[in-house]
């Protein structure tokens, strides 16, 4: 198989360099533009990066000297790649994103500014699949020929939205508290200081508790004519908490059902969930999406997160809750399945449903 051309936009920063990290030996994939900042244009990628490579392998040989674009440069990305990958901050997505796309080039999106806008999905590939069905609507409404934008959910969504979502399809979240445990590397680099982290645990992370409250219901709504239509009827609280942990959102979760399953029945849904509608056979996509742990001290972010190479979601301690019905901790890995990883995972789904000019 003939890779296709990729390009990354906000090539220099921490987002852009796990997906240059990821995509190195990516099967599918070959990243042939990258595009930063007017600080970093013009420059070989190398030196692009020279002194904040924070990465744990080194700048692969074939990007060290290739050039780096002005993010304005469109038509060097239309001819040199077939979609791009954003990891732009919000401001510029706002900016750019929907250029991009109105120039005929495909953006998926690590930033939050399109995220609930009714005719972008925000997308899980195990989760919610079906959303990706309101692309033609965008494009039309927008009146973009090839282009469109996908997101991907806040980082720590990943962590309970994947082990609650074949309960809810059965089951129906009725109510949802959630506490977060967020790694220091959700906040970029160089980020909080150490000396605000260490010993020390921060109550706030602005915009999070907003976010955790909003997309889930994004992500449970259905496309209705010309706009993905959030749930209504589930209530979400969430409390969101950055600790001192360098990789790894680990959340508690309070869960009350529209019906009471049995904790048999919870356990053997979570070993048997593989996706809706089914298991997704793609380079990125782990076997088993939710790995449920039985020592009551785990999942732990230490020894947990790179779970199905970073994929999987690592549940335990289910048990019943005296508030609501469940409760249960989950951890996701934040840079990897909640950030470049899951990117990669959303473009390799939309390439195989035909959206970006080939299918599987």
């Amino acid at each position: 198989m003939r890779k296709i051309p990729v390009g990354i936009l906000g090539a220099t920063g921490m987002v852009g360099q796990q997906y240059i990290q990821r995509l190195a030996n990516h099967p599918w994939f070959q990243v042939s533009f990258l595009a930063s900042s007017e600080m970093s244009a013009g420059k070989p990628y190398g030196d692009a990066v020279a002194g904040r490579w924070h990465m744990d392998m080194p700048i692969p040989d074939s990007l060290i000297h290739q050039p780096v674009h002005h993010i304005e440069a469109l038509d060097i990305a239309r001819q040199s790649c077939r979609f791009v990958f954003s990891a732009v901050s919000n401001e510029a997505a706002k900016i750019y994103e929907e250029r991009y796309a109105a120039f005929g080039i495909p953006v998926i999106s690590n930033a939050s500014y399109h995220r609930l806008s009714s005719d972008v999905p925000m997308l899980i590939p195990e989760v919610n699949p079906e959303h990706v069905g309101i692309i033609p609507i965008q494009q039309k409404n927008r009146g973009w020929d090839r282009g469109f934008i996908v997101t991907k959910p806040n980082c720590s969504i990943q962590s309970y939205m994947i082990p609650l979502a074949p309960l809810h399809q059965l089951f129906g979240v009725k109510k949802l508290a959630v506490t977060t445990l967020q790694a220091v590397s959700g906040a970029g680099y160089p980020g909080i200081s150490s000396l605000n982290m260490i010993d020390n645990v921060i109550p706030y992370i602005s915009q999070e508790e907003e976010k955790s409250e909003r997309e889930p219901l994004k992500i449970w709504g259905s496309v209705q004519e010309a706009e993905i239509v959030p749930v209504s009827n589930i209530a979400i609280s969430a409390h969101c908490n950055r600790v001192p942990v360098l990789d790894g959102h680990l959340v508690c979760v309070s869960v009350q059902f529209e019906q009471k399953p049995s904790r048999e029945e919870i356990l053997r849904i979570w070993h048997s969930f593989e996706g809706f509608p089914q298991r997704l056979s793609l380079p990125s996509a782990p076997t088993h999406p939710i790995l449920y742990l039985q020592d009551n001290d785990r999942p732990q972010p230490r020894l947990d997160r790179h779970q199905g190479n970073g994929m999987s979601v690592s549940v335990g301690r289910l048990r019943e809750c005296p508030l609501f019905d469940y409760r249960f901790v989950a951890l996701s890995h934040n840079t990897i399945r909640g950030a470049a990883g899951g990117g990669i995972l959303n473009a390799e789904f939309l390439m195989c449903q035909g959206y970006l000019g080939k299918s599987c």
